[in-house]
């Protein structure tokens, strides 16, 4: 009679165990694992219940090596330190975990180069698909055409036409409408401080600006002062308005993003500058902590939970790589959120 102490290890459970706990076959087991939505809810159930019941854990090593893809998804943005891009990864994180998936996030830094080797890591790795926050600045996206091991790729926050799954937000009606806004409160001379001028974001909100001062019969070369700082967060916002504090100070500051926002406002408030009475501000995202800045922001809003869970769903479709699948290009409606910091009639 065998002792605790010399008593045989009980083997891990396989597939098969789970299989015949749940009264499936191991190729439904597999699928429930690798493409859970080829499997009807009630299977479904059953083989993760079984799963839960025996701690059974599937080999992704193995998996790799047979050449399956794993049931992790690559997530590559610009900057890990975004608000932006961290609300997006949580809603992704939240929406392909309903569907068995994990999330393997990935930080660019707005670098080509840097942005292929992950892409190429994240292939070699055998992950389902890539979400990915494009660094490149070319319109047609043609370096996400002939990608490592026929990786599947949706592009994020990034229009690249036909050839490619996408989803995006309009930003050039997002900065339009902002700017109209601050037309309409009577201001006529504004500046638009964007980022790093390699990122298709900001040109395309920096052109919505333009559009709404040339439509009001405007000269942009006299009404708009357009500002491009290194980087994306406050520091860099805080630059933009030393630049701007050089010369002839506009009446009202329309930022790329709340964190420029929110480096302006300091900014400003150094030079002894009060917002909204001296000059007003907007920014773009309308991130969480918009709200509850020192004087709420008035922030263009993203979409951003339909944004990751849409991309979510668009990106496990695409990876299933079924014949009758048709690239899809979905553009969502920015909205613009007033407060104080452009309208003091404003309630927050």
């Amino acid at each position: 009679m065998s002792t605790p102490d010399t008593a045989t290890p009980r083997s891990p459970a396989g597939i098969r165990d789970v299989a015949a706990l749940a009264q499936v076959s191991t190729g439904t087991v597999s699928n429930t694992i690798n493409r859970p939505e080829t499997v009807h809810p009630r299977t479904r159930a059953a083989v993760e219940k079984a799963i839960a019941e025996l701690g059974f854990v599937p080999n992704q090593q193995a998996r790799v090596l047979t050449g399956a893809s794993s049931n992790v998804i690559g997530l590559v943005v610009l900057d890990v330190e975004s608000p932006f891009y961290m609300e997006a990864a949580h809603v992704i994180e939240r929406a392909v975990r309903e569907s068995g998936h994990v999330v393997m996030l990935c930080n660019s830094e707005g670098d080509t180069a840097r942005e292929s080797g992950l892409l190429s890591m994240l292939a070699a790795q055998r992950v389902r698909g890539v979400l990915l926050a494009p660094a490149t600045s070319d319109d047609d996206a043609v370096r996400y055409t002939d990608l490592p091991g026929d990786l599947p790729v949706v592009l994020l926050d990034f229009d690249g036409g036909p050839e490619h799954c996408s989803i995006s937000v309009d930003n050039v009606a997002g900065g339009r409408v902002a700017v109209e806004h601050l037309l309409e409160l009577g201001h006529t001379r504004i500046a638009v401080v964007g980022g790093p001028a390699g990122l298709r974001q900001f040109a395309h909100r920096a052109q919505g600006a333009r559009e709404a001062i040339v439509a009001a019969g405007l000269d942009p070369e006299e009404s708009l002062i357009e500002v491009s700082v290194s980087g994306l967060g406050i520091q860099d916002g805080r630059r933009a308005a030393e630049l701007l504090l050089e010369g002839e100070m506009p009446e009202a500051i329309f930022c790329g993003n709340d964190m420029l926002a929110f480096g302006v406002y300091r900014g400003l408030a150094d030079a002894g500058l009060v917002v909204p009475d001296d000059i007003a501000l907007v920014g773009y995202d309308d991130i969480a902590f918009a709200r509850d800045w020192v004087v709420p922001l008035t922030s263009v809003s993203q979409p951003i939970d339909e944004l990751g869970a849409r991309a979510a769903r668009l990106l496990i479709e695409h990876s299933a790589r079924e014949e009758s699948h048709v690239h899809k290009q979905v553009l969502l409606p920015p909205e613009l959120i007033v407060r104080r910091s452009s309208d003091r009639r404003a309630r927050e």
